[in-house]
C-alpha cells in the first residue's frame, strides 16, 4: 500500500461548510478549524488543556493549543493529509464534550 493510500481524504469546501453547520462554535481557519475557550482562571484552563491532552492521546489526533493565561485556542487539521479531514470534525465534537 502506497503512503498516499494511507493518508485520509481531504473534504472539499461543501464538505467542511457542512461539517462547521454541525459543529457549533468552531471556525475555519485556512486549511485548519479552530475554537478559542475563555476560562475564569489559568487554572481552570489547564484542568481543561490536560483534558484535552489526555482524549487527544486517545485518539492518535493531536491539535496545536495556544494558552493565553486564561484563554485556550484548538487549531484542528491532519497534517499529514495537508489539511481538513473526518478526523478533525469527529476531534472538535469530541471536545465540546470536554468544555465547561
Amino acid at each position: 500500500m502506497s503512503p498516499a493510500a494511507d493518508r485520509p481524504a481531504l473534504l472539499g469546501d461543501a464538505v467542511v461548510a457542512a461539517e462547521l453547520a454541525r459543529t457549533p462554535r468552531w471556525g475555519r481557519a485556512g486549511k485548519a478549524i479552530a475554537r478559542t475557550w475563555r476560562f475564569a482562571d489559568f487554572r481552570a484552563a489547564m484542568v481543561f488543556v490536560n483534558g484535552v491532552a489526555a482524549l487527544a492521546e486517545r485518539e492518535g489526533h493531536h491539535p496545536d493549543i495556544t494558552i493565553r493565561y486564561a484563554e485556550v485556542t484548538l487549531v484542528l487539521s491532519t497534517h499529514s493529509a495537508g489539511g481538513l479531514t473526518a478526523r478533525d470534525f469527529d476531534l472538535a465534537r469530541k471536545l465540546e464534550a470536554l468544555s465547561p
